[in-house]
């Protein structure tokens, strides 16, 4: 074939893909749905509020802090929103599949799944107990998986998926390493899924936060431990909940359709 045909057929390829589908709908933020695991507070919170702010519907979900879950919904009504809470465990596969009934119920459909549930114990090897291991191993890696499953069977098409990784799969500091473990089996998932979607305009990305200022991080830490991590940062500071959920917002909006099966780092520069 000559250059010139190859160049037309490419062109041709280009202008059909770019017409719209059935498989193909135009994502706009109007309308759409997202689901927020692990969202009471931290990162989930900031994450559930920006997408409210962006136009999505959205349902918060928390394991126990009910009230805080409650206190996210009422800043995003107030904000002029629409917000629910559910109570389930992600470790529980049929509380991941309510989870997204009561979503579906009150808002028809689910565009966007952030699955950000986790859960942190850190000791070195020798003394990790085997209940904290299980419980990393029930909440980062199963549930995330049961999270994920779910998303794959009902987000529409066009929407998007995101699972939270972490940077410490490249920073790998001692005592974290079976957590460590359970994050990266997120960019696995992410990038096999993005795979298994495909036709369905569905991108799937795995999302890695250096150190931030949650309790997740800071809890168990001295003052001195959390100013070292800080520094260790071009910008000398740790970041803040709102700085991964923008980075969030960004691969959920239309503009970030085309990152996908990635694992998008958002740590400031630690790593």
């Amino acid at each position: 074939m000559s250059r010139r045909a190859v160049l037309a057929a490419t062109a041709a390829a280009a202008g059909a893909a770019a017409l719209p589908t059935a498989a193909q709908p135009a994502p706009t933020t109007r309308h759409r749905v997202a689901i927020v695991t692990g969202s009471s507070r931290g990162i989930g919170a900031a994450t559930a509020k920006r997408l409210a702010r962006d136009g999505h519907a959205v349902t918060v979900n928390c394991v126990a802090n009910r009230e805080l879950a409650a206190g996210v919904v009422r800043d995003i009504e107030r904000a002029g929103g629409r917000a629910i809470w559910v109570q389930a465990d992600v470790s529980d596969p049929r509380a991941v599949q309510r989870l997204f009934d009561e979503n579906e119920r009150a808002f028809g459909g689910v565009d966007v799944v952030v699955s950000n549930a986790g859960v942190m114990r850190l000791a070195p090897f020798r003394d990790m107990s085997d209940e904290d291991f299980a419980r990393m191993m029930d909440v980062n890696q199963k549930g995330s998986f049961q999270v994920l499953r779910e998303a794959a069977r009902r987000v529409r098409d066009g929407g998007r998926i995101v699972t939270l990784s972490s940077s410490i799969t490249q920073l790998r500091t001692g005592t974290y390493g079976p957590y460590a473990a359970t994050k990266a089996a997120q960019e696995i998932y992410a990038a096999i899924l993005a795979k298994e979607l495909e036709g369905r305009m569905v991108s799937v990305n795995a999302l890695a936060p250096g150190v931030v200022n949650t309790t997740l991080f800071t809890d168990g830490k001295t003052p001195q431990q959390i100013a070292g991590f800080a520094q260790r940062t071009p910008h000398k500071r740790l970041g803040e909940p709102g700085d991964i959920a923008d980075v969030i917002a960004g691969l959920c909006s239309r503009d970030g359709a085309w990152i996908n099966g990635q694992t998008v780092f958002a740590n400031g520069g630690i790593v």
